[in-house]
């Protein structure tokens, strides 16, 4: 098992976690929220978040040779039902060769500023040595 605490290009967690652990050919990528990676900053429209979380997302599993066609499942984190049409509107531009399974839950995220977050399985070809 390899724990990849900081990726270039998206923010260092901020708590003891790692950004993502990789068992295998199997990669679990810790919740992300949206921080721009140079200014620890959030953006405040939620389409913006969105679409954040899913570059860093995807420079994540791309440091791990994967990607986003590799995913598997997400589960993401809303904070109001009131953005579940953007949110899918957006999330659908993202996998364009068919979606990975999906969780959505409707939750308090841990700091105000935050509209979403996103979790992620996904599969690589890369096996990382331990």
């Amino acid at each position: 098992m390899k724990k990849f605490e900081k990726v270039d290009g998206v923010p260092a967690p901020r708590a003891p976690y790692s950004t993502y652990t990789q068992v295998g050919n199997l990669i679990f990528v810790a919740g992300q929220v949206a921080m721009e990676p140079q200014t620890q900053e959030t953006p405040k429209s939620f389409a913006e978040q969105l679409h954040l979380i899913l570059k860093n997302l995807k420079t994540i599993l791309e440091s791990a040779g994967s990607s986003l066609e590799n995913i598997l499942k997400t589960t993401v984190f809303l904070k109001d039902l009131s953005n579940y049409a953007e949110y899918n509107e957006i999330y659908r531009q993202y996998f364009k060769n068919g979606f990975p399974a999906r969780s959505t839950v409707i939750a308090d995220l841990v700091h105000e500023d935050f509209l979403i977050e996103i979790e992620a399985i996904a599969w690589t070809t890369e096996i990382q040595s331990s």
